[in-house]
């Protein structure tokens, strides 16, 4: 489990939604844009809350270990929709890093791809 610090408050979150936090804050940064994100929080006794916070250009997150004595701390919800925020601000795209053509005419809109690579 992580301790996170952000404006001044502390929450315990998982590992993995911890770093997925991280990982949005810091493209929204890249892209000079802020958004407002929840996220899972355990609290003393075992309840799970919601914390939201906002990050963006000028947060500054802090994130540690948590020395706390319960499970770890899963979201995938929470994580696919913090990582759905970053594809948007660095969207990503494939090619062909070796240049080959073969199988494909790229002047012949109708010819159906063999597959081949």
């Amino acid at each position: 489990m992580k301790r996170v610090t952000y404006a001044g408050s502390e929450f315990v979150t998982g590992d993995d939604i911890a770093s997925a936090l991280l990982s949005c804050g810091r493209a929204l940064a890249e892209a000079g844009e802020a958004e407002a994100v929840t996220v899972p929080s355990w609290e003393e006794g075992g309840t799970i809350t919601g914390v939201m916070i906002l990050i963006g250009p000028a947060s500054q997150i802090v994130v540690q270990d948590a020395h706390v004595d319960a499970d770890e701390l899963v979201d995938a919800t929470a994580i696919a929709r913090l990582s759905a925020i970053e594809r948007r601000l660095r969207p990503v795209a494939a090619f062909d890093v070796d240049g080959r053509t073969d199988g494909w005419d790229g002047d012949n809109r109708s010819q159906a791809w063999d597959g081949e690579i």
